[in-house]
C-alpha cells in the first residue's frame, strides 16, 4: 500500500505544494524582517506573522488553507519515510523534527485562517514566566536555550557542509546549492539568536527576553548596524525560501 501511495502522482503534487507553501512563509518572514530593518512592521518577523501578512492579500483565507493542506501533507510523507523508508537514528530524528514543525506550521495556517490565536511572541514569554516560577523551571529553560542552539548549530552545519543535498534527487543547479547553503546558515544563525534569548531570560530571570524569532530579529535590529546585519539575515531567509521552490521539484520522496 505505501508503495502506491508514495508513487502516485497525487503524493508527488501534494509534497511540491506543501515546499512550495513552506518556501512562501520563509519568503514573507524575508520580507518583513526587511520591512523591521528599514522601518516599522505591524506584523510579528515570525512563521505566524507571515502567515498573518498572507491572509491579508487577496484570496489570502484561500491560501492560506493551501498552505495548511500542503504542509499536513508534508507531515504525512515524513511520516511514510519514519515507517517505511530504512533510515538511520539521526535521520529518523530529523524526520521527526520535520514533521513536528511542519503539523505546528500547518495548525498555525488554519487558526489564521479561522481568526483565531494570539501573538506568538506573547505566548512564549508568558509561558516562560510560568516555567520560571517553579523550582527547576530556570535550568529547564536553559535547557530549551541549548537544545535550540544546537538545532541552529545544526542547521549552518548542514549549510556549509551541503548537507541538505541528500534531501534532493535528479540534477539541480548551482544556483539552487548556493540558496540551499546560504538559506541553511541563516536559519542557523536566527535559531542560534532564539537559543541564545532563552538562556540569557533564565540567567537574568527575565520572561520578557525570551521570545521566538520574532524577538531573535529585533534583537538584532536593536545591535550595532542592526539594520544591515538584520538585512543580510532577512536575504538569507529569503534565500531558503527560494531554494524550497528548487527543493519542491526535487525531493527524495
Amino acid at each position: 500500500m505505501s508503495q502506491e501511495v508514495t508513487h502516485s502522482r497525487a503524493y508527488g503534487v501534494a509534497i511540491t505544494v506543501g515546499l512550495m507553501a513552506y518556501g512562501v512563509v520563509y519568503l514573507l518572514i524575508a520580507w518583513i524582517a526587511l520591512q523591521l530593518a528599514w522601518g516599522k512592521s505591524s506584523q510579528e518577523a515570525s512563521q505566524k506573522g507571515a502567515l498573518e501578512e498572507l491572509a491579508s492579500k487577496p484570496l489570502g483565507g484561500f491560501l492560506l488553507w493551501v498552505v495548511a493542506i500542503g504542509l499536513f501533507a508534508l507531515v504525512i510523507w515524513r511520516g511514510l519515510q519514519l515507517a517505511y523508508g530504512h533510515l538511520d537514528l539521526e535521520h529518523k530524528v530529523s524526520a521527526i523534527g520535520r514533521a513536528v514543525v511542519y503539523l505546528v506550521l500547518g495548525i498555525s495556517a488554519i487558526k489564521v485562517a479561522i481568526g483565531s490565536g494570539g501573538s506568538s511572541t506573547s505566548q512564549q514569554q508568558t509561558l516562560s514566566g510560568r516555567v520560571m516560577q517553579h523550582g527547576a523551571g530556570r535550568v529547564l529553560i536553559v535547557v530549551v536555550g541549548i537544545a535550540i542552539i544546537a538545532i541552529g548549530a545544526r542547521q549552518i552545519h548542514k549549510g556549509i557542509t551541503k548537507k541538505f543535498t541528500e534531501d534532493l534527487v535528479g540534477g539541480v543547479s548551482e544556483v539552487t546549492i548556493l540558496l540551499g547553503r546560504i538559506g541553511y546558515v541563516a536559519k542557523g544563525i536566527a535559531f542560534a539568536v532564539v537559543g541564545i534569548l532563552f538562556g540569557w531570560a533564565a540567567i537574568s530571570y527575565d520572561p520578557k527576553k525570551a521570545g521566538g524569532l520574532d524577538t531573535a530579529l529585533r534583537t538584532i535590529k536593536d545591535q550595532p548596524f542592526g539594520s544591515v546585519l538584520l538585512t543580510v539575515l532577512a536575504l538569507g531567509v529569503a534565500a531558503f525560501g527560494l531554494y524550497c521552490f528548487s527543493w519542491s521539484r526535487n525531493a527524495k520522496k
